[in-house]
């Protein structure tokens, strides 16, 4: 475990998820990339794991997808690019969007290009003082990819995000949550204690109420009011028949604090 490129330990009903090529800021290989769609397909699934966490090791949370481990690029064949990307940087986004369990990120350091995605696609975000965010892909001439024309807009709404990616800028921490890209800035010494706390209080709450609200959220922004009120009532119906639910609604009759098992 200790010589992985993506650490990852199960304890207390959470997934720890953690980025281990410091040398490299954590850029993405496509190993790695694969190991965290498999780790996430697998939490969906998985009784045991009720919430995840992303970190990095070192000074960078991920400094995006590693080029230098694609090699030189030869002459692309039409369609080549578009197939890498939907089965790579696209299916990773996805992966952090449709996992069934809440996903944070705890950007520890530079999140730049896909990495930057990878956090923003995470259900919260928090972020270490030292932490910075950069759209690095028009410094390289190149479109952004990995969901960011998606993700972006959703969070800071069209301007800001062509801002972002016009210019390349890196964005502090504390500009990050200001603009609403990040939940939480904290003391770099305390991103770890502060992402642990919040996993756990998610890994003690209705897993499948959560899994169905985020569900919701998520849909509800490519969607209009009558789907996503139709979703929000199936969502209900789906919810009322686990145990949690029942356990909410007793512990209220009951006057105590409920006690969620996960299903």
């Amino acid at each position: 475990m200790t010589g992985a490129a993506v650490l990852h330990t199960t304890g207390d009903h959470i997934l720890s998820l953690t980025l281990n090529r410091p040398e490299s800021l954590n850029a993405l290989t496509p190993a790695q990339r694969e190991d965290i769609i498999g780790l996430l397909s697998e939490a969906s699934a998985a009784a045991e794991v009720r919430a995840v966490v992303i970190t990095g090791t070192g000074r960078g949370f991920c400094a995006g997808a590693d080029l230098r481990a694609a090699g030189t690029p030869g002459e692309p064949l039409a369609g080549d690019v578009a197939r890498t990307l939907r089965t790579g940087a696209q299916r990773l986004i996805a992966a952090v969007l449709d996992c069934e369990k809440p996903v944070i990120a705890a950007v520890n350091g530079t999140a730049a290009g896909l990495g930057a995605h990878l956090a923003f696609a995470c259900d919260l975000v928090l972020a270490a003082e030292s932490a910075r965010f950069i759209e690095v892909f028009v410094r390289r001439g190149l479109v952004p990819d990995g969901g960011g024309a998606y993700l972006l807009p959703r969070l800071v709404g069209p301007q800001r995000a062509k801002e972002l990616m016009f210019f390349g800028d890196a964005l502090g921490a504390a500009d990050a949550e200001r603009l609403g890209l990040v939940n939480r800035v904290v003391r770099d010494e305390e991103l770890e204690k502060t992402a642990r706390a919040w996993a756990e209080r998610l890994a003690s709450g209705p897993t499948r109420a959560l899994a169905l609200a985020k569900q919701l959220v998520n849909a509800s922004l490519d969607t209009d009011r009558t789907a996503a009120f139709t979703a929000e009532a199936a969502a209900q119906e789906i919810n009322m028949t686990t145990a949690d639910a029942r356990e909410g609604v007793r512990s209220f009759m009951e006057r105590r604090s409920p006690e969620y098992r996960g299903h």
